[in-house]
């Protein structure tokens, strides 16, 4: 590592310190050219993979999108905010642990609507309209045949009518 004093390449590691929480390492430097001393901070650089669009091209993961994606599916249903961050969480979670330098937009879209499925009913058939193009009410017949019939459980009360 440079010394950001005089620049120069030669610099020794002095005292090396995990940090309390065991996320990073602050090491303490000395240039072996000016002898002033100096600290560095270690930490773990996690990046998630591009998103690769139905067009092709290619994008940096958007976790704000994400989340508008929830909040859209969402708008005025009694879902607890803890409950959509711990499902965005899973979703970025599943997301990085494929491992992948890119991922497909379809795959970003399906984690979403399996969360959404598992949050609110409704909120998931909103999605699904949007994400999966629906033509006419037969469209969204299915969908909510499909939520009755979904093994997965969330809020049931919302895939009622509340007449």
């Amino acid at each position: 590592m440079k010394c950001p004093f005089c620049k120069a390449d030669n610099t020794q590691v002095v005292d090396t310190r995990e940090s309390d929480l065991g996320d990073s390492i602050r090491r303490r430097r000395r240039c072996q050219s000016c002898d002033k001393r100096f600290t560095t901070q270690e930490t773990i650089e996690l990046r998630m993979p591009q998103v690769v669009k139905q067009s092709g091209t290619r994008s940096e993961f958007d976790a704000e999108k994400l989340r508008t994606s929830f909040s859209r599916a969402l708008h005025k249903r009694p879902v607890p905010t803890e409950r959509v961050d711990a499902a965005i969480d899973d979703v970025m979670q599943k997301i990085f642990s494929l491992g992948e330098r890119e991922v497909d937009s379809r795959q970003i879209g399906e984690m979403v609507m399996i969360e959404l499925l598992k949050l609110d009913h409704v909120a998931y058939i909103r999605f699904a309209s949007v994400y999966k193009s629906f033509k006419d009410a037969g469209d969204f017949a299915e969908a909510v045949e499909a939520v009755s019939n979904s093994p997965i459980s969330g809020n049931t009360a919302s895939a009622k009518s509340e007449d």
